[in-house]
């Protein structure tokens, strides 16, 4: 396994996976109430893990939030968001990848379910972000995706990294996947109003919209540049 698993201990087998039924077959067949429970309580127990994984990365960057405030420096943080995926979001997800729906699947092939997102005022925090993550000796980066310098078909713009995060219990230690999305303030206004229009219509967006999309990213993106230039003119005024 890729995630919640280390050499010395890890989730049994039978710990995420049901008895190799999948979801989708638990959902058309009448379970009995102890299948049911164990399933319920297996999920519930590996969710606990990647909550308390996010917890972790939230408590890193609060400290550095911290840490920067208090020193005088300007804060290259402005706000911190997390989530956790949905059961429908995870095996629809799987669905896609056309892998199993299985929990043992899911811990294998997804490195989103858990998710943390750093909204920084300037292009530069994020970079700067970045690396002081990357510098704590208990993270491990996993996969890069910079969509600041390689920005996607639609105008999508943001620095995507995945962390193994290690998560102590009573008895085990566990090695799981976060995503960490790193975002200005002018990308993440783009991301979620794009997120939203695509998501109000069932139809298919038009190219003559999609152009327009991809304009308004870009002149966001030329905003982004701009105010980071005035930035640094005013702090050599100092």
């Amino acid at each position: 396994m890729k995630n919640l698993k280390t050499n010395q201990s890890m989730i049994d087998e039978d710990y995420i996976e049901v008895e190799s039924k999948d979801i989708s077959v638990i959902q058309n067949e009448l379970a009995t109430h102890e299948d049911f429970y164990k399933m319920a309580l297996q999920f519930q127990q590996i969710m606990m893990i990647y909550e308390s994984a996010v917890k972790q990365i939230e408590t890193k960057l609060e400290i550095l939030n911290k840490e920067y405030k208090v020193s005088g420096r300007r804060n290259p943080i402005e706000t911190i968001k997390s989530r956790i995926k949905s059961p429908d979001s995870i095996a629809e997800k799987l669905q896609k990848k056309g892998v199993p729906v299985t929990f043992k699947s899911m811990t294998e092939n997804l490195n989103d379910i858990a998710g943390v997102r750093v909204i920084c005022p300037y292009i530069s925090d994020i970079y700067t972000i970045k690396d002081v993550l990357l510098k704590q000796p208990d993270l491990k980066l996993i996969e890069e995706k910079d969509y600041i310098a390689h920005p996607k078909e639609t105008g999508y713009r943001s620095m995507h990294i995945v962390l193994q995060v290690p998560v102590y219990l009573s008895k085990t230690e566990h090695l799981v996947n976060v995503e960490i999305q790193l975002r200005t303030i002018a990308m993440d206004f783009w991301a979620s109003l794009e997120h939203e229009l695509r998501y109000k219509t069932s139809s298919k967006i038009p190219e003559s919209i999609r152009r327009e999309l991809l304009r308004c990213a870009e002149t966001i993106a030329m905003t982004d540049r701009e105010m980071e230039e005035i930035a640094i003119e005013l702090q050599a005024l100092d």
